[in-house]
């Protein structure tokens, strides 16, 4: 299956049925796939061959999920890139995934100019909202001219349909390549486990850039659904969309439900008539979290375990699962579930060599929603892939019926409210501060982040700085959900012999006490 198989099919057999919506106006599917093959055209037009890089920096739109179809047909490869980061960070991911398109929306236009003259493989650029000073492209006028017929390009399951960057703890930062096989698999296997029926509509708040809701979003369009789509989270406006837009699916990550719960007043008093299911991940649940929301909401609860890698999802803790949870089997609430159709996992220690039930090593996984690989990457590739396997980073158990627990992260990635955190990133930052001689950070318990950014580092001798100081010093140079929240000071970091900073002994007193040493135990 292509992606774009999905769009074309639902155009043919309901094009009058509703796509998407956003900002009080719809998009239909037959019109969809109209504005899907003009851009795809258009892109081909301009000189984009297969597998050409294709990037978009924007945040959520009716235009974003068609730009993905667009790609598709063209036989191009999307780049989406994180708004959040500050612009030097956006230059790092273009510089390494080098497009030769970029579209831009129109609140990232002011940030990129910032760098546009360091964009060297950027040939084109491609701006919502006009055509400012002359310099770009009009996005509008892509969408209203040109064929609405697709291009004659071949595009085979095995073809590249996008590249999501993530990173290992050094923060340099990673080009997962996505396959069209890959891509559907996950959406197929999402739609599983999430179940959706022509003329459900599901929330899509979370970035359109994040693996956490392309496949889940997908998987909604591919039974003929359609995705109401908000380009930012505030709690009260999601509840009421809830309640009041017919939602039937949401995907939402578990700080966004912390924040429904504690920030809306009588959440729990409202009507949600027409909600059936929120599908949650990309970060663990606290329990408490998990509890109050099935009882405020009154739906299906779905959640799934995974990662950019994978798509999206390696398994999921059903519905059923979490019902028979709440009739007595309340371990089950500390489980990511079982894998996703067609997906083997495995637990390995030393070697990769297998673990006993119920004992602890790497979660590893194989599966058709594997990437293909990182980009011109071969040798992280060959490690995180060795054996046909994709190994995680992340520590856990499988019980006797097949349930994962995920105990801990053997790499150092913080995940914040669903972000990735990179702390390699996060340290070169505190280092240029000349009051900081050495610099470590690690992720701590928060109630509503699942895990946040602490700061722990080694004044210079002399040199006496606050917490504040250093807070501000990073504030114009991260990211918002990048930034430290709070900062320790020690005399000396913790190290091994060989000189490495020992960051389980520095985590270690945050996390006594919680049931998994991941973010939401």
């Amino acid at each position: 299956m292509l992606l774009h198989d999905f769009l074309d099919y639902w155009a043919r057999e309901r094009p009058h049925a509703e796509f998407a919506v956003a900002g009080g106006h719809s998009v239909s599917y037959g019109d969809a796939a109209a504005l899907a093959n003009r851009m795809a055209s258009r892109l081909v037009a301009l000189g984009c061959r297969k597998g050409s890089r294709v990037a978009v920096l924007a945040k959520n739109t009716p235009w974003y999920p068609l730009l993905y179809f667009a790609a598709a047909k063209a036989g191009l490869v999307l780049l989406p890139v994180n708004w959040r980061l500050v612009s030097a960070e956006w230059l790092g991911i273009l510089d390494d995934g080098a497009p030769s398109v970029l579209i831009v929306g129109r609140e990232q236009l002011v940030g990129v100019e910032e760098i546009r003259e360091s964009l060297t493989s950027v040939e084109h650029f491609v701006a919502e909202g006009g055509n400012p000073r002359g310099r770009w492209e009009s996005l509008e006028l892509w969408l209203s001219q040109g064929p609405v017929d697709p291009p004659e390009v071949e595009v085979t399951p095995s073809d590249a349909l996008y590249q999501m960057y993530t990173s290992g703890t050094t923060g340099a930062p990673k080009g997962a390549v996505l396959s069209h096989g890959a891509v559907t698999s996950n959406v197929l296997q999402i739609a599983l486990a999430h179940p959706v029926s022509p003329g459900d509509r599901g929330l899509a708040v979370l970035p359109m850039f994040h693996a956490a809701v392309i496949p889940a979003a997908f998987s909604v369009l591919c039974r003929g659904g359609s995705v109401f789509i908000l380009d930012a989270f505030d709690p009260e406006h999601v509840v009421r969309v809830l309640e009041a837009e017919r939602i039937s699916v949401a995907t939402l990550v578990p700080a966004l439900l912390q924040a429904c719960l504690a920030d809306v007043r009588g959440v729990a008093d409202r009507r949600y008539e027409g909600l059936r299911s929120i599908y949650y991940g990309a970060s663990p649940i606290a329990e408490d979290t998990l509890r109050e929301a099935i009882e405020a909401f009154r739906c299906g609860f779905v959640q799934s375990y995974g990662m950019t890698e994978a798509a999206q999802a390696l398994t999921f803790l059903s519905a059923a699962d979490h019902r028979l949870a709440l009739d007595g089997r309340a371990e089950l609430l500390l489980s990511a579930g079982r894998p996703a159709a067609g997906t083997a996992l495995r637990v390995v220690g030393v070697s990769d060599a297998w673990t006993a039930t119920g004992g602890s090593g790497e979660i590893v996984a194989r599966g058709p929603q594997l990437m293909s690989g990182y980009w011109q990457r071969p040798n992280e590739t060959a490690e995180t892939l060795r054996g046909g396997w994709l190994h995680t980073g992340d520590v856990g158990h499988l019980d006797e019926d097949g349930y994962l627990f995920v105990e801990d992260r053997i790499k150092d990635m913080i995940v914040s409210g669903g972000e990735n955190v990179y702390p390699g990133i996060v340290e070169q930052v505190l280092v240029r501060h000349p009051g900081i001689a050495e610099a470590a950070v690690i992720g701590i318990p928060d109630a509503r982040w699942g895990e946040a950014v602490k700061a722990v580092v080694v004044a210079r001798p002399g040199i006496v700085c606050t917490e504040e100081e250093i807070l501000a010093f990073c504030r114009p140079q991260l990211g918002s959900f990048e930034r430290p929240r709070s900062v320790d000071f020690l005399d000396a970091l913790p190290r091994t012999a060989t000189g490495k900073v020992l960051k389980r002994a520095l985590r270690e007193p945050y996390w006594t006490g919680h049931d998994r040493r991941v973010s939401g135990a």
